[in-house]
């Protein structure tokens, strides 16, 4: 892939794209807005198939409980909007050093499948979860940095104290792999960045409850979670995941604003350093939250 044409691919893409999307849909209330997000945007995103990804919390007892998990809540989300896809199972474990990769269904999935599409004609790929299934693919398959764009909602502000954000510090072997592989890397920072796309009680209630079982299941979902920590406080509940999705239609910078920067990387002990090879990537920096909020509730209600 020549600098030019790996630049380019780092830019909100143009037309009808591929995408796939891996995910611990389980682990919070976000992953769902995001799947529902996604397919709900066919008029851009042609979603060939969804990887579940591992995670460990007090919702999992293990890494591949989490996994599971994900993988049912994502046939709850299909089911809902009555939609089919390939859906696979991704890494039962996290990755031990950077040379490994954990095979799994999805790993092997997303490396033969990118090696259906080229620099000029990408497979995007979504992650929104550790990103254990999509450093494996790439050690299974290293051509992948050349045919494909890797999104990531994952690591914290470049300003932020440290990168210890979940889906980074789970797999922090993971995220070097990616971000060192050479693809046209695309990242959202949580703390910093999204964290200021949230959602309210009112606007769930006005928005969503009662519109359509889709996004009735959204909102009865998110203030259950909201409210077993709020303890009858004031809240607004985070929905990280979405802006990985919304980067795809972010035409005109409608949605979020970026640059390109140098490639920075997690170290083990949780800071930024700087990448050897010093290529670009994109970073997004602001979320323009009232723009995407609006199209994310009017999408997911119809």
């Amino acid at each position: 892939m020549t600098f030019e044409q790996r630049i380019r691919n780092m830019s909100v893409p143009e037309g009808m794209i591929d995408v796939v999307l891996d995910t611990d849909a389980y682990n919070e209330i976000d992953d769902q807005f995001a799947i529902a997000y996604l397919l709900k945007n066919k008029q851009k995103l042609n979603t060939k198939a969804i990887y579940a990804a591992p995670f460990l919390n007090p919702r999992s007892e293990s890494p591949a409980d989490g996994m599971e998990k994900s993988y049912n809540e994502i046939f709850k989300l299909l089911d809902l909007m009555n939609e089919k896809l390939p859906v696979f199972k991704g890494s039962e474990k996290f990755m031990e050093d950077e040379n490994t990769p954990v095979v799994s269904d999805a790993a092997r999935d997303l490396a033969k499948r990118a090696d259906d599409y080229s620099p000029e004609k990408p497979l995007y790929v979504v992650a929104i979860g550790a990103i254990t299934n999509v450093a494996s693919a790439f050690l299974l398959n290293p051509k992948m940095a050349e045919n494909t764009v890797v999104v990531w909602l994952g690591g914290h502000a470049r300003h932020f104290a440290n990168t210890r954000e979940f889906n980074m510090f789970q797999d922090v072997a993971a995220s070097r792999v990616v971000m060192s592989s050479g693809v046209p890397f695309v990242q959202l920072p949580c703390m910093g960045v999204v964290s200021a796309f949230t959602i309210s009680k009112p606007e769930i209630e006005y928005w969503l409850l009662g519109k359509t079982p889709l996004s009735d299941y959204l909102g009865k979902n998110s203030i259950d979670a909201a409210e077993r920590y709020a303890r009858g406080t004031a809240w607004t509940r985070c929905i990280w995941d979405v802006t990985a999705v919304a980067w795809l239609l972010n035409d005109k910078n409608k949605f979020m604003s970026s640059r390109l920067v140098p490639t920075h990387l997690s170290t083990y002990d949780y800071y930024y350093t700087d990448s050897p090879d010093a290529r670009p990537m994109r970073y997004v920096y602001d979320i323009h939250r009232d723009a995407l909020m609006t199209d994310l509730v009017k999408k997911v209600s119809e």
